[in-house]
């Protein structure tokens, strides 16, 4: 594979004794230094990008998970809210407020053992592991945002370093055809 950026001596060409280059860049070639820095500096911006993307993605996934989950816990906490208070056998029943909508969440992330109607038992029980299984995913969620703010730090530094850099080599180019004059 190529490099992204070559120097390229330019035969006979040299200023004090020090040898010039020109910069074959994504290969394109005769560009200066200033295109050179441009381009490294952007592709490391695109591929910090690239990654945000991704951890978008993940982060969009976990809210979602997140979401279903809550509708899943509102059913179970129906159907507790319905059990007779007088009465506390564990093997009271109670419906959920919407038992297909619940198995299909449960389902869909590996909870098993809801079913329309249970028993006080086994709703306790489910709470219990719903609440671990929404606590657990609200922990990851928080760890893939902060690694999602810092690829945006490191994203928008990049960009500033892009301009810091390319107005500095725009800086020495004017000053160097000051200090000639011409």
């Amino acid at each position: 594979m190529a490099n992204l950026i070559d120097a390229v001596e330019i035969a006979g060409a040299a200023v004090y004794g020090v040898r010039q280059v020109s910069y074959t860049v994504g290969g394109a070639t005769g560009k200066d230094y200033g295109a050179a820095l441009t381009a490294a500096v952007f592709r490391e911006s695109s591929a910090i990008e690239a990654t945000m993307n991704s951890y978008a993605t993940v982060v969009r996934q976990r809210t979602r998970k997140l979401d279903d989950l809550g509708v899943l816990m509102a059913n179970i906490n129906y159907a507790i809210s319905n059990l007779k208070v007088k009465d506390t056998e564990s093997s009271d029943k109670a419906a959920l407020a919407n038992g297909t909508q619940a198995i299909t969440i449960a389902r869909r992330y590996g909870i098993s053992g809801i079913t329309t109607t249970m028993t006080r038992a086994n709703l306790y029980k489910k709470q219990n592991e719903v609440q671990y299984a929404m606590d657990r995913e609200d922990n990851d969620l928080k760890q893939d945002m902060v690694a999602l703010n810092s690829l945006m730090s490191k994203r928008d530094n990049a960009f500033s370093n892009a301009a810091r850099i390319i107005k500095k080599v725009n800086n020495a180019a004017s000053n160097t055809i000051s200090n000639i004059g011409m």
